[in-house]
């Protein structure tokens, strides 16, 4: 329970902190050019508000329902679809009345501040926190493969040199590389010898509906790292950092045989013989019908030579830039897995439940700024796109306005908003629809 809230909340700040500045975005530049915003709300508030004040003529709150958020700018048709102020006279404070070349960089405000926004939050965190990763060639026992790796053809202890023969630089872009760009071959070394793995398109199938970015990793040699609850290794005696070296007279080195071995094991008691600190102990207990022993290895940046980077102030934007730029491009790959009618990503589309789950269970700042800036990025891709009720309907035909010099009509305007929201609504009920099925069947 403890784990959920820590998400929960994790998700709702980086969301409010998004929410807000994105409709900042819109109300700074309306406040400029001298249009009237009578509300700024964090979440939705119909009926009623938690909390909310006057100043001036704009009435700051937080809504109840928290869906997202929004500025309320008068004579503009947005979400709420208020139609009053088409009966009477375009006064010079509404929307209706800037020029075109200003309502649309009101309109874009909102994405061009997300935009910025996951670039300094990248440069933050480059600066900060700098970069750690495992570089390829360090991976120097392989990999090791569940059964969806497994399938594609790769086996534990292969090591992979290249994808589509591109060096990979961290051993985290593997996943990207075989997905996102399309590529049909993985080069390994197995048992000394060079081979091509073929990625097949039922592969990148499996890979979509297994909604797993580590189908394989780093493979290191199985020293007990923690325990489950009522770990019956635990209980029979044994420890953090005991090194695993056989089962049963089996002699191991991996994690992933140890898994191998005990699955013939299932309910029978076992024996397993450890290092303690480079001293011998046999550990006896019955293993449950499971065939797990509650334990889990050691994370492997305790066994493998990561690489960090830190820059300076001056570098750390760039690489902002750059990690902004590779988020932005990933992203808009996926829309391509999204709409494959072969490879069906629209299965594994998500809604708040799924994006809660990429939070850590912990509260680990650098990881919480580093999905903050992947959900700013992802906003802007979201709200640009040209759909009614999203800015970037409104700026599609605004772009419609200056190119052929005439307005939508006003009644064409209030139906796109009702399709718009008609559209969005139905989004959001499929995206958390998955999350409700995947929760029913336990696929979380």
């Amino acid at each position: 329970m403890s784990e959920f809230l820590i998400k929960a909340a994790q998700l709702i700040l980086s969301l409010s902190i998004l929410i807000v500045l994105h409709e900042l975005g819109h109300f700074l530049p309306a406040k400029w050019f001298k249009t009237r915003v009578e509300k700024f709300y964090l979440f939705f508030d119909p009926y009623f508000s938690l909390f909310k004040f006057k100043k001036g003529d704009t009435e700051y709150g937080i809504g109840w329902i928290p869906l997202g958020g929004y500025v309320k700018i008068a004579g503009m048709i947005d979400e709420s679809v208020d139609k009053e102020f088409l009966n009477r006279e375009p006064e010079a404070w509404e929307f209706r009345s800037k020029p075109a070349w200003q309502r649309l960089i009101i309109m874009i405000g909102g994405v061009s501040v997300n935009v910025i926004l996951g670039i300094f939050i990248y440069a933050g965190i480059m600066f900060y926190y700098g970069e750690t990763y495992l570089p390829v060639e360090n991976a120097k026992y392989g990999i090791m493969v569940d059964s969806v790796a497994y399938n594609i053809g790769l086996r534990n202890g292969d090591q992979i040199i290249a994808v589509q023969q591109k060096k990979i630089k961290s051993f985290d872009q593997i996943f990207k590389e075989i997905l996102l760009n399309d590529a049909e071959t993985i080069q390994i070394i197995r048992d000394g010898k060079a081979m091509d793995v073929t990625i097949t398109e039922e592969s990148k199938i499996a890979i979509v509906k297994s909604r797993k970015m580590a189908f394989l990793a780093p493979r290191i040699p199985f020293t007990v790292g923690d325990f489950v609850d009522s770990s019956p290794a635990q209980l029979a005696g044994m420890r953090s950092n005991d090194q695993i070296v056989a089962i049963n007279g089996n002699p191991i080195t991996f994690f992933d045989e140890a898994k191998n071995i005990l699955k013939d094991y299932k309910g029978q008691k076992i024996s397993v013989s450890v290092l303690r600190a480079g001293k011998p102990a046999e550990i006896s207990f019955l293993l449950p019908q499971t065939g797990l022993m509650g334990v889990s290895p050691v994370s492997f940046d305790k066994v493998l030579k990561l690489k960090e980077e830190h820059y300076s102030l001056l570098e750390s934007f760039p690489k902002g830039l750059e990690k902004a730029s590779n988020t932005f491009e990933n992203y808009i790959k996926q829309f391509k897995l999204i709409f494959s009618p072969k490879i069906k990503g629209y299965e594994s589309v998500g809604g708040f439940a799924t994006m809660g789950q990429i939070f850590s269970p912990t509260w680990d700042w650098e990881h919480f700024w580093n999905i903050t800036a992947f959900f700013s990025i992802v906003l802007a891709i979201m709200n640009i796109l040209p759909i009614p009720a999203l800015d970037g309907g409104h700026v599609m035909f605004l772009l419609y306005e200056i190119i052929l010099g005439r307005k939508p009509s006003e009644k064409f305007m209030e139906y796109a908003q009702y399709a718009g929201m008609a559209i969005l609504f139905s989004l959001m009920i499929f995206a958390n629809g998955n999350d409700l099925y995947r929760w029913a069947t336990n696929q979380f």
